[in-house]
Parts: structure tokens; C-alpha cells; sequence
């Protein structure tokens, strides 16, 4: 599915990015795990060609978009979900969903309804009147249309009242399986993490620092890595 080998990301000459390999398999979980400040956003904004990559590869099921657009990358099959939403607060919940809809139509496919029922009973609400737990799933959904293979969601549940973060949590394992998504989520909230993720990752000063199975995970280790 999406491989990741030896990447490396600059701002300018500052490396934020060092060597970073990792694997998400088909409808897998991976939590990026880390403080404020130590690479996640810098990661996932190259991953998705925001931010160039020095060197190193990002295989989608084979192919090579380490030096691709991001437009490109999209429609190979990634769909990012930026930290703070950064929906359009003007437009209706519809309307939102309906900017990221790929080819031709005007109708919000049910599925994304389905899984987010809420945003059926707001469509005609604009973007910015819904709550943060509201907006997030808006976001998502805004993702789920242009019908990705991976799906990469950066710190999702900042701002997220905790009985909205474990629907989102639910929503999030019922579709991997019944969409076959792979989901790739940077994330400080240790509980959310468990309820999703398969695999964690700790990035610490933009290097992957500890990579344990859920099964296997020392929970306490991995909240070291979270405190300052």
C-alpha cells in the first residue's frame, strides 16, 4: 500500500525530516505519535507534496509521487485531512463536500451520510456554525469523496470534546473495513490512538524513534516520548 523510504525534508537548510521509512498496509492503522514541534505536520504535509522532499521515495502501491503534485497524488489515491479542518466557513456542510467530489456530479454520494449522519441533518448549515467535532467530521468527509486509498488525518481530534473523539474513533475502524482505506493519523491524544491504531510510530526531532504493534505497545514508554 504506502511505503515510505528514507525521506528527508528542509526548510531550507534546516532538516526537519531525517531518513524516515515506514509501511501502512491494506485498511491499516498507524499512529504518528509525538509532541508539538518534533515533525508530524512537516511529515504528512510532504507525504501529500505540500512541502517538497529532499530525497527519499513515497510509494503508493508501487508508484513512485515522492516528485509529483499534489493534485497527482490525490487523484493516485491520497486524501489529506490538514490539522484545524480548514474548511470553507462560508459554504454549507453540503457545499463542502461537494468541492472535493471527483468528476462530474452534484449529489453527495450516501455512503459519506452514512457514516456521518449528523452532517445529512446540518447539510444546509454553513461550515463555519458547526461545532469542532462537527467541522472535523465535515473535513473527513470532504476527504472520503475524492475516494482515497490512504488517508491522512493530522492531529484530528484537537479542539474534540472526548465523547465526540471516541465516535470519531468508531466511525474511523467501521470505515477502513467497509471502504478498504488505510489510514495514516498523527495524534497526541494516547487513548484515541489505542482505539484506532493497529501500529504506532514515535517521531521525536523528526526521526522515528520507537515502532511497536498495538499488541506489544509499552504504553507508559510511548507517553514518555508525549511529555515535556
Amino acid at each position: 500500500m504506502l511505503n515510505v523510504q528514507n525521506l528527508n525534508v528542509y526548510y531550507g537548510e534546516s532538516q526537519a525530516i531525517r531518513d524516515i521509512s515506514f509501511q501502512l498496509g491494506e485498511r491499516e492503522a498507524v499512529a504518528i505519535m509525538g509532541r508539538n514541534g518534533m515533525g508530524k505536520t512537516t511529515l504528512f504535509k510532504s507525504l501529500i507534496g505540500m512541502l517538497p522532499s529532499r530525497n527519499g521515495k513515497i510509494l503508493l502501491n508501487g508508484e513512485d509521487l515522492a516528485r509529483t503534485p499534489s493534485y497527482r497524488r490525490v487523484q493516485s489515491g491520497l486524501a489529506f485531512v490538514p490539522q484545524g479542518r480548514m474548511i470553507f466557513p462560508q459554504l454549507t456542510v453540503e457545499e463542502n463536500i461537494l468541492v472535493g467530489l471527483r468528476g462530474a456530479g452534484n449529489t453527495v454520494p450516501d455512503y459519506v451520510y452514512r457514516f456521518f449522519p449528523v452532517l445529512h441533518e446540518m447539510r444546509s448549515r454553513r461550515g463555519g456554525n458547526l461545532s469542532g467535532g462537527q467541522q472535523q467530521m465535515l473535513a473527513i468527509a470532504r476527504a472520503l469523496v475524492t475516494e482515497p486509498k490512504v488517508l491522512l488525518l493530522d492531529e484530528p481530534t484537537e479542539g474534540i470534546q472526548p465523547s465526540i473523539i471516541k465516535e470519531l474513533a468508531r466511525t474511523l475502524n467501521v470505515l477502513r473495513k467497509e471502504r478498504n482505506i488505510s489510514i495514516l493519523v498523527s495524534e497526541q491524544v494516547l487513548s484515541f490512538a489505542l482505539d484506532l491504531a493497529d501500529r504506532f510510530l514515535v517521531i521525536d526531532r523528526g526521526r522515528i524513534v520507537h515502532n511497536e504493534s498495538r499488541a506489544e505497545l509499552d504504553q507508559e514508554k510511548v507517553r514518555s516520548f508525549l511529555t515535556v
